[in-house]
């Protein structure tokens, strides 16, 4: 009997051990994983850019880069955005909406083509073919559509109470009110990047 009950704990000891192994093994591949995951991510944000001359744009010094994941040639873009709001007098925080709509729009290319949505869409802010955003050339043009879209802006009752996203739905009318949103991080960052000014979160209200 007393055999029997040293064998059944030898077995019963020998299975927690396993069972302890398992769970380290376990947290092992977790940490590893997650590891993964995070230099994927990253890799992902900080992109290796060309290594090229700093450009300016209306007075905007635009490096290489990266900035929020972007590289001069999509920096430049969004220094043309910056540049139609501070020639409208607006500051660093509607700055950024009209940047972090044409991350959300463009992902900052200059795109000469729509989609499913709207194929007849084009430039930064894929702005329609409808006549209220200009001419081809115009809507193609970064400083001229990103004027027409804080020219809009500004007219919108309330505008300076409303969340960066809702600011940007108030003009684009985009099927999700909420779908700017995720890109206004780096937007922040990249107007703090180009200009040297903080972002606040809520629009001034003076």
């Amino acid at each position: 009997m007393r055999r029997v009950g040293i064998t059944l704990a030898s077995v019963f000891g020998a299975g927690i051990v396993a069972v302890g192994i398992g769970v380290v093994v376990l947290v092992v591949i977790a940490v590893n994983s997650l590891a993964g995951i995070a230099r994927s991510s990253a890799t992902e944000a900080a992109p290796t850019c060309p290594n090229v001359a700093s450009k300016t744009v209306g007075g905007l010094v635009v490096p290489a880069g990266p900035i929020a994941g972007f590289c001069q040639d999509r920096l430049v873009n969004a220094a043309s955005v910056i540049e139609a709001a501070e020639d409208l007098g607006i500051g660093p925080h509607t700055q950024a909406v009209g940047v972090m709509t044409a991350i959300g729009e463009s992902s900052l290319v200059n795109l000469d083509h729509g989609d499913a949505a709207g194929p007849d869409s084009r430039g930064l802010f894929q702005q329609r073919d409808n006549g209220a955003w200009g001419t081809y050339e115009q809507r193609m043009d970064p400083y001229t559509a990103a004027s027409k879209f804080y020219a809009k802006l500004v007219k919108v009752p309330g505008w300076k109470t409303m969340t960066p996203t809702q600011m940007a739905h108030a003009v684009q009318v985009n099927s999700d009110p909420e779908h700017y949103a995720k890109s206004w991080p780096a937007a922040k960052a990249v107007v703090e990047g180009l200009t040297g000014e903080t972002v606040p979160d809520t629009a001034p209200q003076d």
